[in-house]
């Protein structure tokens, strides 16, 4: 394991002004966002898509890496320069998501284990040579007040699964995202969201330490400490950076290079002012705090798209003004004026 360029790569990723566009979805879940603008999800609709938002001009001002997905890291340009070559040459760091979804942990439970060790090494070395240097894998912690979840059995088995990925990713030389993700559907409040987080970075950053992973070569990508989508009390911008920052500090070694948040269903403009509060008020942390979203970025550039060729110009620029605002975030230089003004 190279641990000089495994921190290296950590920092690069996770370093302000930048962070990471989240591009890695299944199939399945590319189809759910293809439907609202009625685009068929097939193969070269899915390739012209992500080529889309590749070629989006000075994307790399403010994104340091893009995670694709194994269709994804496999396809070209229309130029027929593969994906991931294209991007090195934007200064844009290709990563991979290597792990296979989440699946019931057991037959009567509605909590779920994510699978995909069997076979990981051998993945990742066509990765690597596909020009992959960073991995993501998801974990999902759902939170049930009334049912008493998530259980212990949940957190511990996602947690060990967690280590045992991140070592393999690391035995590589390749740089693992850990996303233990809290999801934020229901009625929760964000305490027990704080509760909920604490328990589950501890039980990681065990596991991490089990598995003696180095933790200066990894990234977290973890959720907000946030009120349940549904619940009736939503928790304030200063509060959510504050119980954040306070749970990370408790429990997030000094030694992470970064933590890359996921957006995690919150609206483009929440997230971006969360993150910006985060980095406004707190500026003596010991790691990087960015971005790793997904929808957050990508909403408004899909919703421009609506798979018409006279449309990639307009969902062009809806991306960059995204990324350029989250960027802004990274720096607490944020404004919520920023979202009137024109690319």
């Amino acid at each position: 394991m190279n641990e000089k360029k495994l921190n290296q790569i950590s920092i690069e990723l996770s370093s302000p002004p930048k962070g990471i566009l989240a591009a890695d979805e299944s199939t399945n879940t590319i189809k759910k966002r293809f439907d609202l603008i009625n685009v068929e999800s097939n193969f070269e609709n899915r390739r012209k898509y992500r080529e889309l938002l590749f070629k989006t001009k000075n994307l790399n001002g403010f994104i340091s890496g893009i995670i694709l997905y194994d269709e994804t890291i496999k396809q070209s340009t229309s130029e027929g320069i593969p994906f991931p070559v294209y991007l090195e040459k934007k200064k844009i760091a290709p990563g991979i998501k290597v792990d296979a979804g989440a699946i019931p942990i057991t037959n009567e439970s509605s909590e779920k284990i994510t699978e995909g060790l069997d076979g990981l090494s051998k993945r990742l070395q066509e990765y690597k040579a596909l020009g992959a240097v960073f991995t993501k894998w998801r974990a999902i912690i759902d939170i049930h007040t009334k049912n008493n979840l998530p259980s212990e059995h949940c957190i511990e088995s996602n947690a060990f699964v967690l280590g045992r990925y991140a070592r393999i990713v690391q035995e590589n030389d390749m740089v693992p995202i850990v996303e233990p993700e809290v999801i934020m559907d229901g009625k929760h409040s964000i305490e027990d969201c704080y509760e909920v987080t604490a328990k589950t970075l501890k039980k990681v950053f065990n596991q991490l330490d089990f598995h003696k992973v180095f933790l200066g070569g990894i990234l977290l990508k973890p959720n907000m400490v946030i009120s349940g989508k549904d619940s009736d009390t939503q928790a304030s911008i200063k509060d959510v950076a504050k119980m954040t920052v306070d749970c990370l500090k408790e429990n997030v070694p000094n030694e992470v290079p970064g933590i890359v948040f996921l957006s995690g269903g919150q609206s483009n403009e929440l997230a971006t002012q969360h993150l910006n509060e985060m980095n406004k008020n707190y500026n003596e942390l010991p790691w990087n705090l960015s971005f790793s979203y997904g929808r957050a970025l990508q909403k408004p550039a899909l919703s421009s798209w609506m798979g018409q060729e006279k449309n990639i110009i307009d969902s062009q620029n809806a991306l960059f003004v995204r990324s350029k605002h989250n960027s802004n975030a990274t720096i607490g230089k944020y404004s919520s004026e920023d979202e009137n003004l024109s690319p």
